[in-house]
């Protein structure tokens, strides 16, 4: 996992944390936040895979300063980023990169071979992000995001088998069972 700043840590989100992650919803993305219901329906979702990072000062109650999300069904080879943000006054500060390498990590858990995600097309600091983790712009989706109108770079990366997963080779030649027969 990345490294995060002193002072913060990452954990799995819970139901508890809606209003948190609520209120970073929509000063993050003022004109097109999810709904709380939308929020609500992913953090119960058992095909959902949602993490906070929160401060850890011992002097005040922790603060979500950072929220993303995965969705995969189960035994899926495929699964979707569905939302990622970082307070902006903690950008800058690795924080969304912990936030999506334990996406990743999740989905590589999961035995999620390919990653697709939707990134806004006037957003260069968070495709350059996804590039640098080897996803590649495949398709553009016109004016996706609303009221706004702009574009959505959808992008892909393939995930490498984990290191112990056995590896794929060749199988029995003929059917199950034939080389007891040629003997």
């Amino acid at each position: 996992m990345t490294a995060l700043p002193d002072g913060l840590r990452l954990r799995p989100a819970h139901p508890q944390d809606l209003d948190d992650i609520m209120w970073l919803e929509h000063v993050s993305f003022p004109t097109d936040a999810w709904s709380a219901s939308q929020m609500a329906g992913e953090l119960y979702s058992p095909h959902g895979y949602y993490v906070v990072v929160e401060t850890v000062d011992g002097a005040a109650a922790p603060t979500v300063v950072g929220y993303a999300g995965l969705s995969s069904l189960a035994g899926n080879p495929v699964a979707d980023v569905q939302t990622i943000a970082v307070a902006a006054e903690h950008r800058g500060q690795g924080i969304g990169r912990a936030l999506f390498t334990e996406l990743l990590d999740e989905a590589r858990r999961r035995d999620v071979r390919e990653v697709f995600l939707e990134v806004r097309a006037d957003n260069p600091v968070a495709q350059a992000m996804y590039t640098g983790f080897g996803f590649d712009h495949i398709a553009t989706r016109p004016r996706y995001y609303q009221p706004d109108g702009v574009d959505a770079w959808v992008m892909r990366a393939e995930l490498p088998a984990a290191p112990d997963a056995p590896a794929a080779g060749p199988g029995p030649v003929g059917p199950i069972g034939q080389e007891a027969l040629d003997g």
